[in-house]
């Protein structure tokens, strides 16, 4: 990850890397599947009013045209402020929202999916941000009701997602935007979602700027702009958030629903995955469709990459005519994950190559029978190929070698086969009907570096 892109924030890995990427896209499809997640797959594209119902990112939207068309002409011109037009997903949770609605008649209810594809976003390329990426989310939608269950359970799949990845340690972080906002209502705040714009700067300009921002962009007192940063400080790895909330003396009945919410997902999250959580009421989230749970998980150690898995509740992303869809989901940045992993080794891949066995030439004319042993070893789910010339053996040895190929098979004129393991030099005969490698060498192995 450390090459420069031909161009810029359209990341490009190497076969070693993409094995590393395909792993953890692997254990991901494994883990949602076992908890029985669907998979789906909407377009790449939407039209611009869809994309844009929801919270203002139209500088993060790449605009679809043809180059047919006149870059000067008035349709050209227009397109932005045609809600016709088309544009990238910049996300998998408006496409969704859009698929759910057309698809209402055909989907069983409470709909479970889960959706690995790429996106794109208009952004400056740094760090952990790229243009093109790839997302893994995951959602659990309603029709007309959807129980508060399933926020607690999308936070435990999350979190054994993340645990089967050789990642370092992770938390979730985790807060209530019903809390939050009853709190700012019961405060004398009544933008609470211009507070929450200016709260979820906080980590990066500091409580003194918020703090200007709150009193200069929303007239907030100095006592409301050290309450609203006194509840954004508490951070508890237990229940112990609630008291300390209430010890603020607000009241408000919003708050009180958001409380209850956010106590019970952190005490179902503590209890089955212990060390994972935090209650950390600073969390905001950005975009205006979320409505209850947020949360945004961030890798212990790597805090600087920012959250690596966010979402939450929303209530009424989709509807149609009198019916609401609610839904509660995450998202994980599988580009940004894989980045930090290939960047810091922080797990690698056993070989480049899928290939266990690389089936040598002793002539030229041995090519088919050469191609007989690796279909017997491919029936048997072997990976196998075959050399492309028949160089002298040690250098299709060190042609495996350099591919991190650990076995190479010879076979003689009088048809005896023979593997050898180039690692341990061991070598021994073997029959291409019965031969297996060790499980461990059988496929690619993909492990977390010692220390990671």
């Amino acid at each position: 990850m450390a090459r420069n892109a031909s161009l810029s924030g359209f990341p490009e890995l190497l076969p070693a890397e993409r094995l590393v990427e395909q792993h953890v896209l692997d254990t991901l499809r494994r883990v949602f599947e076992l908890h029985g997640f669907s998979s789906i797959e909407t377009r790449a594209v939407e039209t611009v009013g869809q994309l844009l119902r929801k919270g203002e990112i139209d500088k993060e939207v790449y605009g679809l045209s043809r180059l047919q068309d006149d870059a000067g002409s008035p349709a050209a011109a227009s397109a932005k402020q045609d809600p016709n037009s088309l544009a990238l997903h910049f996300d998998l949770t408006v496409p969704f929202a859009r698929y759910v609605v057309e698809n209402a008649g055909y989907l069983a209810f409470p709909f479970r999916r889960y959706q690995i594809q790429k996106v794109w976003r208009g952004e400056r390329p740094q760090e952990g941000r790229a243009r093109e990426f790839t997302q893994a989310d995951i959602d659990v939608v309603g029709d007309g009701v959807l129980p508060f269950r399933y926020d607690v359970e999308i936070a435990l799949v999350i979190a054994a997602a993340l645990g089967a990845l050789p990642i370092p340690d992770f938390l979730l972080r985790i807060n209530n935007r019903k809390l939050a906002e009853g709190f700012y209502q019961g405060i004398g705040l009544e933008d609470t979602a211009g507070v929450l714009r200016c709260i979820d700067k906080l980590e990066k300009i500091g409580a003194a700027k918020v703090a200007g921002l709150l009193r200069s962009e929303l007239g907030a007192s100095e006592e409301q702009a050290a309450a609203a940063l006194a509840l954004a400080q508490i951070r508890t790895t237990d229940t112990s958030f609630v008291a300390q909330v209430r010890a603020l003396g607000v009241t408000n009945e919003l708050l009180e629903e958001g409380l209850s919410e956010l106590e019970q997902v952190i005490a179902a999250v503590v209890q089955r995955a212990p060390g994972k959580v935090v209650a950390d009421l600073s969390i905001a989230r950005g975009l205006d469709y979320y409505t209850g749970t947020v949360v945004e998980t961030v890798l212990v150690g790597h805090e600087q990459l920012g959250s690596i898995c966010s979402g939450g509740r929303y209530d009424a992303l989709a509807t149609k005519g009198n019916r609401t869809f609610p839904g509660v989901g995450l998202s994980i940045g599988v580009t940004r994950l894989v980045a930090r992993i290939l960047s810091q080794d922080l797990a690698r891949a056993s070989r480049s190559v899928p290939t266990a066995v690389l089936v040598a030439l002793g002539s030229e004319d041995s090519w088919s029978g050469a191609q007989d042993v690796a279909a017997q070893l491919r029936k048997r789910g072997i990976p196998t190929e075959v050399a492309a010339t028949a160089d002298k053996f040690g250098k299709q040895i060190k042609f495996a070698d350099r591919r991190g190929i650990p076995f190479v098979w010879f076979t003689d004129d009088a048809g005896t086969h023979q593997v050898k393991d180039i690692r341990s030099g061991g070598q021994q005969e073997a029959d291409p009907a019965t031969w297996s490698p060790a499980p461990e060498d059988l496929t690619v192995q993909v492990t977390s570096r010692p220390g990671a």
